[in-house]
Protein backbone atom coordinates (compact mmCIF):
# COMPACT_ATOMS: atom_id res chain seq x y z
CA UNK A 1 0.00 0.00 0.00
CA UNK A 2 1.43 3.38 -0.92
CA UNK A 3 1.53 6.26 1.56
CA UNK A 4 -0.80 9.25 1.28
CA UNK A 5 2.38 11.33 1.01
CA UNK A 6 2.82 9.81 -2.43
CA UNK A 7 -0.11 11.81 -3.81
CA UNK A 8 -0.89 15.16 -5.43
CA UNK A 9 -4.57 16.23 -5.61
CA UNK A 10 -5.69 12.66 -4.95
CA UNK A 11 -3.44 11.24 -7.67
CA UNK A 12 -0.19 9.34 -7.27
CA UNK A 13 2.82 11.61 -7.81
CA UNK A 14 4.05 9.51 -10.72
CA UNK A 15 0.69 9.91 -12.44
CA UNK A 16 0.85 13.68 -11.90
CA UNK A 17 4.44 14.08 -13.19
CA UNK A 18 3.86 11.78 -16.15
CA UNK A 19 0.86 13.94 -16.97
CA UNK A 20 3.05 17.05 -16.97
CA UNK A 21 5.58 15.29 -19.19
CA UNK A 22 2.86 14.55 -21.71
CA UNK A 23 1.54 18.10 -21.46
CA UNK A 24 4.86 19.64 -22.53
CA UNK A 25 5.49 16.94 -25.13
CA UNK A 26 2.12 17.53 -26.73
CA UNK A 27 2.63 21.30 -26.77
CA UNK A 28 5.67 20.54 -28.89
CA UNK A 29 3.99 17.93 -31.11
CA UNK A 30 0.73 19.75 -31.72
CA UNK A 31 2.47 23.01 -32.58
CA UNK A 32 3.57 21.27 -35.75
CA UNK A 33 1.50 18.12 -36.40
CA UNK A 34 -1.62 19.82 -37.84
CA UNK A 35 0.63 21.71 -40.25
CA UNK A 36 2.97 18.92 -41.40
CA UNK A 37 0.60 17.51 -44.08
CA UNK A 38 -0.03 21.02 -45.40
CA UNK A 39 3.71 21.82 -45.36
CA UNK A 40 4.37 18.54 -47.19
CA UNK A 41 1.73 19.10 -49.89
CA UNK A 42 2.07 22.86 -50.45
CA UNK A 43 5.75 23.61 -49.79
CA UNK A 44 7.39 20.29 -50.74
CA UNK A 45 4.84 19.24 -53.39
CA UNK A 46 4.07 15.83 -51.83
CA UNK A 47 0.88 14.11 -53.06
CA UNK A 48 -2.01 13.32 -50.71
CA UNK A 49 -1.48 9.62 -51.41
CA UNK A 50 2.14 9.89 -50.27
CA UNK A 51 0.98 11.70 -47.12
CA UNK A 52 -1.12 8.63 -46.37
CA UNK A 53 1.92 6.42 -46.98
CA UNK A 54 4.08 8.57 -44.69
CA UNK A 55 1.58 8.45 -41.85
CA UNK A 56 0.83 4.77 -42.29
CA UNK A 57 4.48 3.64 -42.40
CA UNK A 58 5.57 5.93 -39.56
CA UNK A 59 2.78 4.92 -37.20
CA UNK A 60 2.53 1.22 -38.06
CA UNK A 61 6.21 0.35 -38.34
CA UNK A 62 7.13 2.24 -35.17
CA UNK A 63 4.19 0.68 -33.33
CA UNK A 64 5.88 -2.72 -33.61
CA UNK A 65 8.38 -1.40 -31.07
CA UNK A 66 5.61 -0.96 -28.52
CA UNK A 67 5.28 -4.71 -28.03
CA UNK A 68 9.03 -5.17 -27.69
CA UNK A 69 9.55 -2.19 -25.36
CA UNK A 70 6.57 -3.24 -23.24
CA UNK A 71 7.86 -6.80 -23.01
CA UNK A 72 11.36 -5.54 -22.20
CA UNK A 73 10.03 -3.35 -19.37
CA UNK A 74 8.28 -6.43 -17.92
CA UNK A 75 11.42 -8.49 -18.33
CA UNK A 76 13.72 -5.90 -16.74
CA UNK A 77 11.21 -4.83 -14.12
CA UNK A 78 12.02 -1.21 -15.03
CA UNK A 79 9.83 1.17 -17.01
CA UNK A 80 11.49 4.57 -16.64
CA UNK A 81 14.69 4.15 -18.75
CA UNK A 82 12.72 3.10 -21.82
CA UNK A 83 10.21 5.89 -21.24
CA UNK A 84 12.95 8.54 -21.08
CA UNK A 85 14.67 7.13 -24.19
CA UNK A 86 11.45 7.32 -26.19
CA UNK A 87 10.79 10.95 -25.30
CA UNK A 88 14.36 11.88 -26.24
CA UNK A 89 14.06 10.28 -29.70
CA UNK A 90 10.85 12.20 -30.42
CA UNK A 91 12.44 15.46 -29.29
CA UNK A 92 15.39 14.94 -31.66
CA UNK A 93 13.04 14.47 -34.63
CA UNK A 94 11.23 17.80 -34.37
CA UNK A 95 13.99 20.28 -35.33
CA UNK A 96 14.94 18.04 -38.28
CA UNK A 97 11.77 19.28 -40.01
CA UNK A 98 13.51 22.64 -40.38
CA UNK A 99 15.87 21.20 -43.00
CA UNK A 100 13.41 18.85 -44.77
CA UNK A 101 13.29 19.41 -48.53
CA UNK A 102 11.63 16.25 -49.88
CA UNK A 103 8.83 13.84 -49.11
CA UNK A 104 11.20 11.08 -48.06
CA UNK A 105 12.71 13.47 -45.49
CA UNK A 106 9.27 13.87 -43.94
CA UNK A 107 8.88 10.08 -43.96
CA UNK A 108 12.19 9.58 -42.13
CA UNK A 109 11.51 12.32 -39.59
CA UNK A 110 7.99 11.09 -38.86
CA UNK A 111 9.39 7.56 -38.52
CA UNK A 112 11.98 8.73 -35.96
CA UNK A 113 9.33 10.66 -34.03
CA UNK A 114 6.96 7.69 -33.96
CA UNK A 115 9.83 5.34 -33.08
CA UNK A 116 10.28 7.42 -29.95
CA UNK A 117 6.59 7.05 -29.24
CA UNK A 118 6.86 3.30 -29.84
CA UNK A 119 9.71 2.97 -27.34
CA UNK A 120 8.05 5.03 -24.59
CA UNK A 121 4.31 4.36 -24.78
CA UNK A 122 3.90 0.87 -23.29
CA UNK A 123 6.42 1.37 -20.44
CA UNK A 124 4.84 4.75 -19.64
CA UNK A 125 1.32 3.33 -19.54
CA UNK A 126 2.55 0.49 -17.35
CA UNK A 127 4.22 3.08 -15.07
CA UNK A 128 0.85 4.78 -14.64
CA UNK A 129 -0.93 1.51 -13.86
CA UNK A 130 1.87 0.35 -11.52
CA UNK A 131 1.62 3.63 -9.62
CA UNK A 132 -2.11 3.22 -8.91
CA UNK A 133 -3.61 1.49 -5.88
CA UNK A 134 -5.43 -1.58 -7.31
CA UNK A 135 -7.92 -1.66 -4.41
CA UNK A 136 -9.06 1.88 -5.19
CA UNK A 137 -10.25 0.98 -8.73
CA UNK A 138 -9.14 4.35 -10.06
CA UNK A 139 -7.40 3.31 -13.27
CA UNK A 140 -9.99 5.23 -15.27
CA UNK A 141 -9.42 8.43 -13.29
CA UNK A 142 -5.63 8.11 -13.53
CA UNK A 143 -5.57 7.44 -17.26
CA UNK A 144 -8.23 10.11 -17.72
CA UNK A 145 -5.99 12.63 -15.92
CA UNK A 146 -3.07 11.65 -18.13
CA UNK A 147 -5.25 12.07 -21.21
CA UNK A 148 -6.42 15.47 -19.95
CA UNK A 149 -2.87 16.72 -19.42
CA UNK A 150 -1.84 15.32 -22.77
CA UNK A 151 -4.77 17.09 -24.36
CA UNK A 152 -4.21 20.42 -22.61
CA UNK A 153 -0.76 20.33 -24.17
CA UNK A 154 -2.40 19.53 -27.48
CA UNK A 155 -4.61 22.58 -27.02
CA UNK A 156 -1.74 24.90 -26.18
CA UNK A 157 0.30 23.69 -29.17
CA UNK A 158 -2.15 24.71 -31.91
CA UNK A 159 -2.87 27.96 -30.03
CA UNK A 160 0.84 28.80 -30.09
CA UNK A 161 0.99 27.86 -33.77
CA UNK A 162 -1.99 30.12 -34.52
CA UNK A 163 -0.33 33.05 -32.73
CA UNK A 164 3.19 32.52 -34.05
CA UNK A 165 2.61 31.44 -37.65
CA UNK A 166 1.44 34.80 -39.08
CA UNK A 167 4.42 36.58 -37.51
CA UNK A 168 6.91 33.93 -38.61
CA UNK A 169 5.46 33.88 -42.13
CA UNK A 170 6.47 37.51 -42.68
CA UNK A 171 10.12 36.59 -42.18
CA UNK A 172 10.16 33.29 -44.06
CA UNK A 173 10.17 31.77 -47.53
CA UNK A 174 8.33 28.67 -46.24
CA UNK A 175 5.25 30.47 -44.84
CA UNK A 176 6.75 30.28 -41.33
CA UNK A 177 6.54 26.50 -41.13
CA UNK A 178 10.28 25.82 -40.74
CA UNK A 179 10.72 28.45 -38.05
CA UNK A 180 7.78 27.04 -36.09
CA UNK A 181 9.23 23.53 -36.36
CA UNK A 182 12.47 24.79 -34.83
CA UNK A 183 10.74 26.40 -31.85
CA UNK A 184 8.88 23.17 -31.07
CA UNK A 185 12.00 21.63 -29.49
CA UNK A 186 11.74 23.89 -26.41
CA UNK A 187 8.64 22.39 -24.69
CA UNK A 188 9.81 18.89 -25.67
CA UNK A 189 13.01 19.41 -23.68
CA UNK A 190 11.06 20.71 -20.66
CA UNK A 191 8.99 17.51 -20.65
CA UNK A 192 12.11 15.35 -20.68
CA UNK A 193 13.56 17.23 -17.69
CA UNK A 194 10.33 16.76 -15.68
CA UNK A 195 10.31 13.03 -16.46
CA UNK A 196 13.98 12.48 -15.67
CA UNK A 197 13.91 14.30 -12.31
CA UNK A 198 10.50 13.66 -10.77
CA UNK A 199 9.13 10.31 -12.00
CA UNK A 200 10.23 7.38 -9.82
CA UNK A 201 10.31 3.66 -10.55
CA UNK A 202 7.57 2.03 -8.43
CA UNK A 203 8.90 -0.64 -6.07
CA UNK A 204 6.40 -3.17 -7.37
CA UNK A 205 7.82 -2.66 -10.86
CA UNK A 206 11.41 -3.05 -9.67
CA UNK A 207 10.64 -6.52 -8.34
CA UNK A 208 8.40 -7.62 -11.20
CA UNK A 209 11.14 -9.03 -13.43
CA UNK A 210 9.91 -12.59 -13.71
CA UNK A 211 9.77 -14.97 -16.65
CA UNK A 212 7.74 -13.13 -19.29
CA UNK A 213 7.39 -14.41 -22.83
CA UNK A 214 7.10 -12.28 -25.95
CA UNK A 215 3.83 -14.00 -26.81
CA UNK A 216 0.05 -13.70 -26.65
CA UNK A 217 -0.23 -17.06 -24.90
CA UNK A 218 0.04 -15.79 -21.30
CA UNK A 219 -3.11 -13.66 -21.80
CA UNK A 220 -6.62 -15.02 -21.48
CA UNK A 221 -9.28 -15.07 -24.18
CA UNK A 222 -11.03 -11.93 -22.94
CA UNK A 223 -7.99 -9.73 -23.47
CA UNK A 224 -7.36 -11.27 -26.91
CA UNK A 225 -10.96 -10.60 -28.00
CA UNK A 226 -10.65 -7.02 -26.77
CA UNK A 227 -7.49 -6.59 -28.86
CA UNK A 228 -9.37 -7.90 -31.92
CA UNK A 229 -12.15 -5.35 -31.41
CA UNK A 230 -9.58 -2.54 -31.17
CA UNK A 231 -7.84 -3.82 -34.30
CA UNK A 232 -11.07 -3.90 -36.36
CA UNK A 233 -12.00 -0.44 -35.17
CA UNK A 234 -8.61 1.00 -36.06
CA UNK A 235 -8.74 -0.42 -39.60
CA UNK A 236 -11.12 2.44 -40.38
CA UNK A 237 -9.45 5.03 -38.18
CA UNK A 238 -7.00 6.59 -40.63
CA UNK A 239 -4.55 9.33 -39.74
CA UNK A 240 -6.03 12.62 -38.53
CA UNK A 241 -4.10 14.16 -41.42
CA UNK A 242 -7.13 13.26 -43.56
CA UNK A 243 -9.43 15.25 -41.26
CA UNK A 244 -7.13 18.24 -41.71
CA UNK A 245 -7.04 17.83 -45.49
CA UNK A 246 -10.81 17.37 -45.59
CA UNK A 247 -11.27 20.58 -43.58
CA UNK A 248 -9.12 22.44 -46.10
CA UNK A 249 -11.02 20.79 -48.97
CA UNK A 250 -14.34 21.94 -47.47
CA UNK A 251 -13.14 25.54 -47.42
CA UNK A 252 -11.69 26.01 -43.94
CA UNK A 253 -8.82 28.51 -44.11
CA UNK A 254 -5.38 27.10 -43.29
CA UNK A 255 -4.94 29.69 -40.54
CA UNK A 256 -8.14 28.37 -38.90
CA UNK A 257 -7.09 24.72 -38.85
CA UNK A 258 -5.02 25.05 -35.63
CA UNK A 259 -8.10 26.61 -34.00
CA UNK A 260 -10.30 23.74 -35.15
CA UNK A 261 -7.78 21.37 -33.58
CA UNK A 262 -7.89 23.52 -30.44
CA UNK A 263 -11.68 23.11 -30.24
CA UNK A 264 -11.37 19.33 -30.59
CA UNK A 265 -8.73 19.14 -27.88
CA UNK A 266 -10.62 21.47 -25.50
CA UNK A 267 -13.60 19.13 -25.47
CA UNK A 268 -11.33 16.10 -25.20
CA UNK A 269 -9.57 17.62 -22.16
CA UNK A 270 -12.81 18.60 -20.47
CA UNK A 271 -14.31 15.12 -20.76
CA UNK A 272 -11.37 12.73 -20.25
CA UNK A 273 -11.40 12.69 -16.44
CA UNK A 274 -15.22 12.53 -16.13
CA UNK A 275 -15.27 9.68 -18.67
CA UNK A 276 -12.59 7.84 -16.67
CA UNK A 277 -14.46 8.33 -13.38
CA UNK A 278 -17.69 7.11 -14.95
CA UNK A 279 -15.90 4.01 -16.23
CA UNK A 280 -14.53 3.38 -12.70
CA UNK A 281 -18.02 3.59 -11.24
CA UNK A 282 -20.25 2.09 -13.95
CA UNK A 283 -17.93 -0.01 -16.10
CA UNK A 284 -15.68 0.52 -19.08
CA UNK A 285 -17.76 -1.11 -21.81
CA UNK A 286 -20.64 1.37 -21.76
CA UNK A 287 -18.26 4.29 -22.09
CA UNK A 288 -16.43 2.60 -24.99
CA UNK A 289 -19.77 1.97 -26.74
CA UNK A 290 -20.52 5.69 -26.61
CA UNK A 291 -17.05 6.41 -27.99
CA UNK A 292 -17.50 4.07 -30.97
CA UNK A 293 -20.92 5.53 -31.76
CA UNK A 294 -19.47 9.01 -31.60
CA UNK A 295 -16.63 8.13 -33.96
CA UNK A 296 -19.05 6.68 -36.52
CA UNK A 297 -21.20 9.81 -36.36
CA UNK A 298 -18.19 12.14 -36.72
CA UNK A 299 -16.74 10.31 -39.73
CA UNK A 300 -20.16 10.24 -41.36
CA UNK A 301 -20.37 13.98 -40.71
CA UNK A 302 -16.97 14.65 -42.30
CA UNK A 303 -18.07 12.61 -45.29
CA UNK A 304 -21.32 14.52 -45.73
CA UNK A 305 -19.91 17.98 -44.91
CA UNK A 306 -20.71 20.71 -47.42
CA UNK A 307 -19.79 23.73 -45.30
CA UNK A 308 -17.15 24.96 -42.93
CA UNK A 309 -19.78 25.13 -40.15
CA UNK A 310 -20.20 21.35 -40.36
CA UNK A 311 -16.42 20.94 -40.17
CA UNK A 312 -16.28 23.05 -37.01
CA UNK A 313 -19.08 21.01 -35.42
CA UNK A 314 -17.43 17.70 -36.34
CA UNK A 315 -14.08 18.76 -34.89
CA UNK A 316 -15.88 19.61 -31.66
CA UNK A 317 -17.78 16.33 -31.49
CA UNK A 318 -14.58 14.45 -32.32
CA UNK A 319 -13.34 15.40 -28.83
CA UNK A 320 -16.03 13.17 -27.31
CA UNK A 321 -14.67 10.16 -29.19
CA UNK A 322 -11.13 10.58 -27.85
CA UNK A 323 -12.29 11.11 -24.26
CA UNK A 324 -14.50 8.01 -24.36
CA UNK A 325 -12.02 5.58 -25.90
CA UNK A 326 -8.24 5.87 -25.64
CA UNK A 327 -7.82 6.27 -21.86
CA UNK A 328 -10.70 3.83 -21.27
CA UNK A 329 -8.93 1.22 -23.43
CA UNK A 330 -5.91 1.55 -21.14
CA UNK A 331 -7.93 1.39 -17.93
CA UNK A 332 -9.75 -1.71 -19.21
CA UNK A 333 -6.40 -3.32 -20.02
CA UNK A 334 -5.33 -2.78 -16.41
CA UNK A 335 -8.55 -4.56 -15.37
CA UNK A 336 -7.81 -7.55 -17.59
CA UNK A 337 -4.14 -8.37 -17.07
CA UNK A 338 -1.74 -9.18 -14.24
CA UNK A 339 0.69 -6.55 -12.97
CA UNK A 340 3.84 -8.20 -14.32
CA UNK A 341 2.21 -8.48 -17.79
CA UNK A 342 1.25 -4.83 -18.12
CA UNK A 343 4.16 -3.66 -20.22
CA UNK A 344 3.54 -6.40 -22.79
CA UNK A 345 -0.22 -5.85 -22.62
CA UNK A 346 0.06 -2.12 -23.28
CA UNK A 347 2.52 -2.85 -26.06
CA UNK A 348 -0.01 -5.20 -27.67
CA UNK A 349 -2.85 -2.69 -27.21
CA UNK A 350 -0.92 0.19 -28.72
CA UNK A 351 0.38 -2.02 -31.52
CA UNK A 352 -3.15 -3.16 -32.35
CA UNK A 353 -4.09 0.51 -32.68
CA UNK A 354 -0.90 1.46 -34.52
CA UNK A 355 -0.31 -1.43 -36.91
CA UNK A 356 -3.77 -1.09 -38.41
CA UNK A 357 -3.05 2.54 -39.24
CA UNK A 358 -0.93 1.58 -42.26
CA UNK A 359 -3.75 -0.20 -44.14
CA UNK A 360 -6.26 2.34 -42.78
CA UNK A 361 -4.26 5.30 -44.08
CA UNK A 362 -3.39 3.61 -47.37
CA UNK A 363 -7.04 2.74 -47.97
CA UNK A 364 -8.07 6.30 -47.06
CA UNK A 365 -5.50 7.76 -49.44
CA UNK A 366 -6.60 5.45 -52.26
CA UNK A 367 -10.30 6.20 -51.67
CA UNK A 368 -9.57 9.96 -51.58
CA UNK A 369 -7.72 9.93 -54.90
CA UNK A 370 -9.72 7.27 -56.79
CA UNK A 371 -13.29 7.44 -55.45
CA UNK A 372 -13.99 10.76 -53.73
CA UNK A 373 -12.82 12.93 -50.84
CA UNK A 374 -15.88 11.72 -48.91
CA UNK A 375 -15.27 7.98 -49.32
CA UNK A 376 -12.55 7.55 -46.63
CA UNK A 377 -14.94 8.84 -43.99
CA UNK A 378 -17.83 6.58 -45.01
CA UNK A 379 -15.41 3.65 -44.82
CA UNK A 380 -14.31 4.69 -41.31
CA UNK A 381 -17.92 4.94 -40.11
CA UNK A 382 -18.70 1.44 -41.38
CA UNK A 383 -15.72 -0.20 -39.63
CA UNK A 384 -16.60 1.63 -36.39
CA UNK A 385 -20.10 0.16 -36.45
CA UNK A 386 -18.66 -3.33 -37.06
CA UNK A 387 -16.29 -2.94 -34.11
CA UNK A 388 -19.18 -1.66 -31.98
CA UNK A 389 -21.18 -4.82 -32.68
CA UNK A 390 -18.20 -6.96 -31.70
CA UNK A 391 -17.75 -4.93 -28.51
CA UNK A 392 -21.38 -5.41 -27.49
CA UNK A 393 -21.45 -9.13 -28.29
CA UNK A 394 -18.07 -10.38 -27.13
CA UNK A 395 -16.35 -8.01 -24.67
CA UNK A 396 -17.20 -8.58 -20.97
CA UNK A 397 -18.38 -5.88 -18.59
CA UNK A 398 -16.66 -5.16 -15.28
CA UNK A 399 -13.24 -5.89 -13.83
CA UNK A 400 -11.71 -9.27 -14.62
CA UNK A 401 -8.26 -9.32 -13.03
CA UNK A 402 -8.19 -7.73 -9.59
CA UNK A 403 -5.88 -10.03 -7.64
CA UNK A 404 -2.13 -9.94 -7.13
CA UNK A 405 0.23 -10.17 -10.08
CA UNK A 406 0.50 -13.57 -11.67
CA UNK A 407 3.73 -15.06 -12.91
CA UNK A 408 3.69 -15.51 -16.68
CA UNK A 409 5.33 -18.83 -17.41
Amino acid sequence: MKSAKDTFFGLKKNVFWLGLTSLFTDISSEMIYPLVPIFATTVLGVSVGFVGLIEGIAESTASLLKVFSGWLSDKLGRRKPLTVTGYILSAIAKPLLVIATAGWHILGIRFLDRTGKGVRTAPRDALIADSCDPSANNYGRSFGFHRTMDTIGAMAGPALAFLLLPFLATHSNSHGYRELFGLAIIPALVGIVVLAIYVKEPKRCETAGVSVRLSLKPFDRRFKVFLLVVLVFTLGNSSDAFLILRAKNAGLAVAMIPLAYLLFNTINAALAIPAGVISDKLGRRGVMILGFLNFAAVYLGFGLANSTLTIWIMFGVYGFYYAFTESIFKAYTADLVAENQRGMAYGLLNTAMGIALLPASLVAGWLWQNVSVRAPFYYGAITAILALLMLVLFVPQGRVHSGPAAVAK
